[in-house]
């Protein structure tokens, strides 16, 4: 009976877990395994793709056998040409000679040329991958290129959503007679199907940019069609400015290594950034106090009480925007005088069309409190697995209004107000134009760069830093 109430807990599990995108779903696939039917369909294109490569006739049957004791005349060989190039009249039986054409003498005495295969669906590089079938269009992309954990809201195929999800992938499985706006379009030489993958957030700041991708499927009219991308690559540059504190405190950014950054650096979303707070030379301090973070937002101004602001840190040193994403904690450090925390790099949205970059300031209230920490004077992460806060150094008990109101009436000590030197976040275009074709396995956006910042910059930050 255990084993049995055990086993019926997890399916409720699963079908609970699943759910979310099968509600979703509107008309498209249901399947219980996404990742299978991927394979399963790509498996099934390649197979399609072998048997029209090699055209069968009466001959080549009969004489499959002793077909490599042939001599070289009698050896079959199929150039595929495009039904628009066919130019069946010059074939047609009349009277005498007449000389061949141009364009045929190419075709019938000219090499075969060599045709590239089409590159496996389970390329790892690829971030955005399609796969094209006569009846069917299925997109997915990876999780990695989104830091919102609900990001799958925002990502539809057309007008249609995401209806599957794994821990690597995002699916977009549906038929094209589904209604999900496929645009088809009738050519001389194949049919297109095709359509846009969108991604457009509604979120106050952007932690991924907004993007519309093409996708097209070609189905070709007896003949094959195969076509290499243009991938540009991005370049940029970096100004240096030295800096001037002007308060007790500084607040200076950092690399992952822990060495002050010296100029106005550059990022891309979700990159991420560091910072640290601390006593600026010479300040005095007794040696019984603890440098604590009361709270830090960020602006698209210099001045700290500009209109267009957004929180990180608030409610006496709770970090808030560790809610939204993984990326954003307080970190150690080797002084009680200094205080370290990460921000994954974002831009405002209602300015992300006027210009191909923003310059952004942190601004933090600063102050220094007892050496044991209280629920005004604390530095706290939020840990999503638990959905608990856990204090950076202390008891986490002192964590327990961060998600109310921590009362400001046994805070001691003066607040400053400090900003940071400014950074930007480039803004570059990142559309991609992805294309399928109905024989080939699947068309990827190789360079798609919404670049994910490797995680593995916390850890070496952390090991740097050794807790005091």
């Amino acid at each position: 009976m255990g084993l049995m109430h055990d086993g019926l807990l997890f399916l409720l599990f699963c079908l609970a877990s699943s759910s979310r995108f099968r509600n979703r779903a509107g008309n498209g696939v249901f399947l219980q395994d996404p990742e299978l039917e991927w394979e399963r369909r790509a498996t099934v294109m390649g197979e399609e793709k072998t048997e029209a490569s090699v055209p069968k006739s009466k001959l080549w049957r009969s004489a499959s056998a002793d077909a490599a004791s042939l001599p070289g005349a009698y050896k079959y060989e199929y150039l595929r040409v495009p039904y628009a190039n066919d130019r069946k009249e010059d074939f047609k039986p009349q009277k005498g000679a007449r000389p061949l054409s141009g364009w045929a003498k190419k075709i019938l005495l000219g090499h075969t040329p060599t045709i590239p295969l089409a590159r496996e669906a389970g390329d790892r590089h690829k971030l955005v991958e399609i796969l094209c079938h006569v009846d069917r269009l299925y997109v997915r992309i990876k999780r990695e290129v989104f830091k919102s954990r609900d990001a799958y809201k925002y990502l539809k195929l057309g007008t249609c959503p995401v209806n599957h999800a794994n821990d690597k992938y995002y699916y977009l499985l549906y038929l094209l007679k589904n209604d999900c706006g496929f645009k088809k379009e009738s050519n001389v030489d194949y049919l297109s199907i095709s359509s846009v993958l969108s991604y457009k957030p509604t979120s106050v700041v952007l932690r991924e940019m907004p993007f519309d991708i093409p996708l097209q499927c070609k189905f070709p009219r007896l003949f094959y069609a195969y076509k290499i991308g243009f991938h540009p690559k991005l370049q940029g540059g970096t100004i240096f400015k030295a800096l001037q504190p002007k308060s007790s405190f500084i607040l200076t950014p950092q690399d992952a290594s822990g060495k002050d950054i010296t100029g106005i650096q550059s990022y891309i979303l979700g990159q991420l950034m560091f910072f640290q707070a601390s006593g600026a030379v010479g300040t005095p301090s007794s040696g019984k106090e603890r440098l604590y973070i009361n709270k830090c937002f960020v602006t698209t101004s210099q001045d700290p009480n500009s209109h267009v602001k957004y929180t990180v840190i608030d409610n006496y040193g709770c970090m808030i925007d560790g809610k939204v994403t993984l990326q954003s904690k307080f970190l150690p450090a080797n002084s009680k005088k200094v205080q370290k925390f990460s921000v994954g790099a974002f831009i405002f949205k209602n300015t992300a069309s006027t210009t191909s970059q923003q310059h952004l300031y942190m601004h933090c209230e600063i102050s220094m409190g007892p050496l044991s920490p209280t629920p005004t004077s604390k530095a706290c992460n939020f840990n999503p697995a638990t959905k608990k806060w856990v204090a950076l150094y202390g008891k986490d008990c002192i964590c327990a209004c961060c998600d109310s109101t921590c009362s400001s009436g046994k805070h001691k000590g003066p607040k400053t107000i400090i900003s940071s030197p400014s950074w930007k976040v480039d803004l570059s275009s990142m559309d991609e134009y992805v294309k399928g074709d109905s024989q080939m396995k699947s068309s990827g956006a190789d360079t798609f760069s919404l670049e994910d910042p490797d995680l593995a910059e916390i850890k070496d930050f952390q090991n740097y830093w050794s807790l005091d």
